[in-house]
């Protein structure tokens, strides 16, 4: 792990950048090479009765903003109204192929299997709702550049439905995708507002190098 990216810092929260391959959170197998590991050390060093607060997470492979709280009354804060506070969660992916419908919203409720395979069904009642928007921004050598924003945040979502879309993202092997050297999804913008204040957040991240090479 590369030294953690700050993108934000106050009393309440702590908004850093996660690289593609590092867990938000441990999990028995890893219990320490984790952004909140070193979240929580970062603020350990500031004095050491301090404690951070995971407010929402990424998949592994997938890099972007995450969000931190330094209370667990933040947090709580956060996560009750999560919904209603974020205006805008903005993705950035690669997929493979191109897609024959430019720009549109894919509605489905998802579930998952016992394998851990997350996909749409039909039944309500078993599924949870997941809405995602997307548009092309770019076309090159077989592989599309869209812009993702989601308007739930459920398991693997964006993977699932770009999956179910006919276009898996490139280097996400468990849904399809192509081989590559890493999984071609970026949170790069958050827009939430304050539960206290009312006060609106925006964040933003310039896009990984790689996906610049991939569609020069």
């Amino acid at each position: 792990m590369k030294k953690m990216n700050i993108i934000y810092e106050d009393k309440e929260i702590l908004v850093v950048e996660k690289e593609s391959g590092t867990l938000t959170i441990a999990t028995e197998k890893q219990k320490f090479k984790t952004l909140y590991h070193e979240a929580r050390e970062y603020v350990k060093k500031q004095y050491p009765k301090n404690k951070i607060f995971i407010v929402h997470r990424l998949d592994k492979e997938t890099s972007g903003i995450v969000l931190f709280a330094k209370r667990e009354n933040v947090k709580n804060a956060y996560q009750e109204k999560w919904n209603e506070l974020v205006k805008t969660r903005r993705y950035i992916a690669i997929v493979n192929g191109y897609l024959d419908k430019k720009q549109g919203t894919i509605h489905t409720w998802l579930t998952e299997n016992k394998n851990k395979i997350v996909y749409s069904t039909k039944n309500k009642e078993i599924g949870k709702e997941a809405i995602t928007e997307y548009k092309v921004i770019k076309e090159n050598n077989n592989l599309s550049l869209l812009e993702v924003y989601i308007k739930t945040g459920r398991k693997n979502q964006i993977r699932v439905h770009l999956k179910e879309l006919g276009n898996s993202i490139l280097g996400d092997v468990k849904y399809g995708g192509n081989k590559a050297n890493r999984l071609y999804l970026h949170n790069d913008k958050l827009v939430l507002k304050n539960p206290f204040n009312n006060k609106l957040l925006s964040f933003e991240l310039s896009l990984p190098s790689e996906f610049n090479k991939l569609m020069k």
